[in-house]
């Protein structure tokens, strides 16, 4: 039975802006190019177990706007699994699937760059974090509106920091790039901010807070979750692992508010926004890149060019290897960090 069917997933973490990209691979799909499609359930799972749910123009009616992923996500590493590959071919193959577009980010774009070189299977990437920190794209949808949300986040707590005059810091994601706090931090106002890339002196950021203190305002400081002090390690929240080696962060932002209770005398509250900033209603940025992406990667099933990633480079959508995008992690340059330094303290 010929293999005509294109399978379509989304796996690691969720974002805003994924529903979207689906939206723009389906409609496009079916409506210039006749194509029928198969989503997928939960990343990497669908595949290796056969878990679909029909995909065509009803299914993606109405999804734009929805936050999430209607095909559902998880962190599956098919790799690790007995039989991997061979488990996904066999399914593949059961719902006549000859080509896969993968929609995530470092993790699960680096297992469709192995499928394909290493095992011949046609699949095509996607670029989705909120971290912002995959290379090859300027911007990775999802990150716009975590950027948003953060930014609102920390202009709430600007007024209730003044009203006691205590000290707020604010944990963001970004695990080992310091994207979401360098965007926030600076459009939100914030004195301090930390990011994973530079590790940081806990009595410098004192210092920064007692000036701001002596200035009558309060504080507030942003730490990416993965921002370490110079003296010290990572905080985790456990040790535990998930199927592609990472632990599980955050816990730098309440380790960080006590070190400065302790050392200033003044009162320190943390704020760890953690999920939030993945849920909700992408922003139109997010809306529009995800539908262009997902519009371009539709066209690489169309011409064969599989191995590829689609990419945001200037305000063009171009094709890059997936291997290549996923080689290295796109982290904040010093010197882009330290154009914001004249606002700590």
């Amino acid at each position: 039975m010929a293999a005509t069917k294109i399978g379509v997933l989304t796996g690691g973490g969720d974002c805003p802006g994924l529903n979207a990209v689906i939206r723009g691979i389906v409609r496009k799909g079916v409506q210039e190019y006749g194509y029928d499609f198969v989503g997928f359930r939960d990343g990497w799972r669908g595949p290796l177990e056969g878990d679909t749910v029909p995909l065509d123009i009803p299914a993606v009616r109405g999804i734009l706007p929805r936050g999430g992923t209607i095909l559902g996500s998880s962190r599956t590493n098919p790799l690790k699994e007995e039989n991997g590959v061979r488990r996904i071919k066999e399914n593949l193959a059961k719902n006549e699937v000859g080509s896969l577009i993968a929609i995530g980010g470092e993790d699960t774009l680096g297992v469709a760059a192995r499928l394909t070189d290493e095992y011949g299977i046609n699949v095509v990437g996607v670029p989705k974090t909120i971290d912002n920190d995959l290379s090859a794209t300027d911007y990775t949808f999802g990150f716009d509106t975590a950027v948003g949300i953060a930014t609102e986040a920390i202009d709430r707590l600007h007024t209730t920091a003044e009203s006691h005059m205590r000290v707020l810091v604010c944990e963001v994601m970004g695990r080992h790039a310091g994207w979401i706090a360098l965007h926030s931090g600076l459009a939100g106002g914030a004195n301090v901010i930390l990011i994973p890339e530079q590790r940081f002196d806990v009595d410098q950021v004192c210092a920064w807070v007692t000036s701001r203190f002596k200035a009558s305002y309060a504080p507030i400081v942003v730490v990416a979750e993965g921002a370490m002090p110079k003296d010290g390690e990572m905080v985790l929240k456990d040790g535990t692992q998930d199927s592609f080696g990472h632990v599980r962060l955050s816990g730098v932002g309440e380790w960080l508010a006590k070190e400065i209770e302790g050392r200033t005398g003044k009162e320190a509250r943390t704020t760890v926004l953690g999920h939030i900033q993945r849920g909700g209603t992408p922003s139109a940025f997010d809306r529009w890149l995800a539908t262009r992406f997902g519009l371009h990667a539709i066209e690489a099933v169309r011409d064969g060019d599989f191995g590829k990633m689609v990419a945001l480079q200037g305000t063009d959508i171009v094709r890059v290897p997936i291997a290549e995008a996923t080689a290295r992690l796109k982290t904040v340059d010093p010197k882009l960090y330290s154009e914001v330094g004249v606002f700590f303290g």
